[in-house]
């Protein structure tokens, strides 16, 4: 059966899709469960869970008109089962066995002539726990719909394919005329927005001389970092902001320590993220497509305060909130979704490979609700998002507030990062520098 069209965005991350860059979004989960866990029973769990989510049955499939869309649909030959995988790991050979695993399960495409996703389960971890290792493809969903998809799987979790808009009064009858310039009126904003957007663009890029640029790679390794949420509501509630803003200047500090490590200079510098953000309304759909704009924020890497670091941060993030997610160069997912279908299929990828001249790295955030959540009455200990490594990117993060924790996904390009380690440490180590200073 054929279901709703690709939006021109959705498009843009399938055109995005090679061996060196699969636009792929990932999630690391941990379980702890009461009981010996039985894999085939969970398996089979899963797999019909799985069934019944219809956007997990559906493939991209190219249409004729209009050149270069395409549209979701009914695969004739979908099998849940054949989407998840069991295996069975051990500390005998890797001293992180999960985040081994996971660094080379992520590095692997998905088979975009299937559905786009695909689940591990991972037993034999410490203290009997198990992990789930979640796969979508960005052509599926952002990440608020990834959540919705990945909930789909759970314990008693029941989310509509979408939600039901609030009843509006019935509007007063009016003229044709009136009714045509109002249409001729929202073109001609949305055509300036636009203008607006692509003009920001152009002012906003820069030689790609990025320290964390890095030459394209089918390799990507995994790093796990957990930060207690009290300890970074003790920073906000000393110096202000939002908790994203506090975990932004995390970031800053760890990306600075970690270019010195590298061998480059940092005092003076910035890198620049790509924050997406979510234009989902309430009435939208929460299971497909992706509706993003985004945020650039030059993160103060040149400054070792790590208290002035934070408020440089909220000064950023306050006029990037002021001014709104369809203004600037960081609402370019905006204008990828302004961008008709066959152009992005004739030019999306080679200038994917354009990314170094916008932004760094991108850092996004993925919202979990505060709820408790189980799988087979397994507890869900931890959730680690990882986002698409953009086209020549050597860093992407992630980032997921769960229960009384922040779950921060590292993932790197393989060849030009070789010890994670290194940065999941730095990070851990600017967290106790800007905690002490609060």
């Amino acid at each position: 059966m054929a279901g709703s069209p690709l939006s021109a965005l959705d498009v843009a991350f399938l055109c995005l899709e090679s061996e060196n860059s699969p636009m792929h979004m990932g999630a690391v989960v941990t379980f702890s469960p009461r009981r010996r866990v039985d894999p085939a029973a969970l398996t089979a769990i899963l797999a019909e869970r799985a069934a019944r989510l219809p956007k997990l049955r559906q493939r991209a499939r190219a249409e004729l008109f209009p050149p270069g869309a395409a549209r979701w649909a009914d695969d004739p030959g979908f099998v849940a089962a054949d989407h998840i995988h069991h295996v069975v790991l051990s500390s005998l050979y890797e001293p992180e066995p999960l985040a081994a695993y996971a660094s080379r399960w992520i590095a692997e495409p998905l088979d975009t002539t299937r559905p786009l996703w695909q689940l591990t389960l991972a037993t034999g971890l410490p203290d009997g726990k198990f992990a789930l290792l979640l796969k979508l493809h960005h052509a599926l969903t952002d990440g608020a719909g990834a959540y919705a998809v990945a909930a789909g799987l759970l314990d008693g979790v029941k989310l509509p394919e979408r939600i039901a808009a609030p009843a509006r009064p019935i509007p007063a009858p009016r003229s044709t005329l009136d009714t045509v310039k109002d249409a001729l009126g929202t073109v001609w904003g949305q055509a300036n927005e636009t203008a607006g957007i692509a003009s920001s663009l152009v002012r906003a890029a820069r030689p790609p001389l990025s320290p964390v640029s890095a030459p394209p790679s089918a390799q990507r390794r995994l790093g796990f970092v957990r930060l207690p949420l009290p300890d970074l509501r003790r920073v906000r509630q000393a110096h202000g902001g939002t908790t994203n803003d506090v975990v932004l200047a995390v970031l800053s500090g760890a990306l600075r320590e970690w270019l010195v490590n590298r061998g480059h200079r940092a005092d003076g510098r910035t890198l620049r993220a790509l924050i997406p953000v979510s234009v989902r309304g309430r009435a939208g759909a929460q299971l497909g497509g992706n509706k993003l704009s985004g945020y650039l924020c030059d993160l103060p890497v040149g400054e070792d305060d790590p208290v002035e670091r934070l408020r440089v941060v909220r000064r950023a993030m306050t006029r990037n909130k002021a001014a709104g997610p369809s203004r600037g160069a960081g609402a370019l997912p905006l204008l990828a979704d302004r961008v008709p279908a066959l152009l992005h299929r004739l030019g999306t990828r080679t200038a994917g490979q354009a990314a170094p001249m916008l932004f760094d790295l991108v850092i996004t955030t993925v919202p979990i609700p505060p709820a408790r959540l189980s799988l087979d009455d397994a507890r869900l200990a931890e959730v680690y998002p990882f986002v698409p490594l953009a086209p020549r990117h050597a860093v992407g993060i992630a980032v997921a507030t769960y229960r009384d924790a922040v779950h921060i996904g590292l993932q790197v390009n393989g060849e030009a990062v070789t010890d994670v380690g290194s940065l999941r440490d730095a990070v851990l180590k600017s967290a106790s520098r800007l905690l002490d200073a609060s």
